[in-house]
């Protein structure tokens, strides 16, 4: 039976993240400034942060000015986000069912809506925390075939693998759920948020400073994360491979692939 997000985020894959939270939040806080841009002067404002994590795009926000909450349903990175303080209050639930101590008046996330299980009734449950007028920020992944740092690794290390994964059902709660154009949008509008839209930027993604510095992070994260722990006996064979393909994205500014990612805005 597969896991819930619920289970995953309490296992293995949360102590990832917790081991290497500062290596991620430098690769992911580029493309979170992106969206928290969005939100305005959050000065002296209540503003929930979804799926916040060790806390780091929290703390941004609160060094912006803002009364922050950050909230997210893995115990071992609320436990992490906890420890580093910084000022926001991190509160261990789910965003989209448990109850909510705003009102708020922005609602930001860093790649953490995409994996609700139940996307129209979370944001239904989110919009009702808001206070009128709230603004809603978040950045989520693009196309698949525009995100070369995703695809790329996986199409390496097919090699080694037993068998091809099987594609995620569309939609399916994930790094992708968002993916499809047109998707986030209708999402919250179901969900009674009112002039929702996204905007796709698409860039380099630096995902380390030297092939062989980004390796170990690499190999733990993204689709071909969870294949390898689906299939540790390719690990090594799946190491040599990803280490030559990390080699031919060396750039000046650090291993770079293509990516692509959704702005997406609305109101309460």
């Amino acid at each position: 039976m597969a896991q819930t997000q619920n289970e995953y985020w309490n296992s293995e894959a949360a102590a990832t993240w917790v081991a290497q939270a500062e290596a991620l939040d430098a690769m992911l806080a580029p493309l979170g400034a992106l969206a928290m841009a969005r939100l305005g002067d959050v000065a002296g404002k209540a503003v929930l942060d979804v799926g916040c994590g060790a806390g780091a795009t929290s703390r941004a926000l609160s060094a912006l000015g803002a009364h922050v909450t950050g909230i997210d349903v893995s115990a071992p990175l609320v436990e992490a986000a906890r420890a580093k303080g910084g000022g926001p209050t991190f509160v261990l639930a789910d965003a989209g069912a448990a109850p909510l101590p705003g009102p708020f008046a922005a609602l930001f996330s860093r790649f953490g809506v995409m994996f609700f299980e139940n996307p129209v009734p979370a944001f239904t449950h989110l919009r009702a925390g808001m206070a009128p007028d709230a603004k809603l920020a978040f950045v989520c992944w693009g196309p698949m075939p525009l995100n070369a740092w995703a695809s790329a690794p996986v199409m390496a290390v097919l090699p080694h693998l037993p068998a091809p994964p099987e594609p995620p059902a569309p939609g399916a709660p994930g790094p992708f759920a968002f993916a499809e154009e047109g998707r986030a949008v209708s999402l919250l509008t179901q969900a009674g948020w009112r002039e929702a839209r996204a905007n796709l930027w698409q860039g380099d993604y630096v995902v380390g400073d030297t092939a062989e510095s980004a390796l170990p992070l690499m190999l733990k994260i993204g689709p071909l994360g969870r294949l390898l722990r689906e299939h540790p006996q390719a690990a090594a064979p799946a190491g040599e491979a990803l280490l030559a393909l990390l080699k031919q994205h060396q750039t000046p500014a650090g291993v770079a692939f293509p990516a692509a990612v959704w702005i997406v805005e609305a109101s309460a």
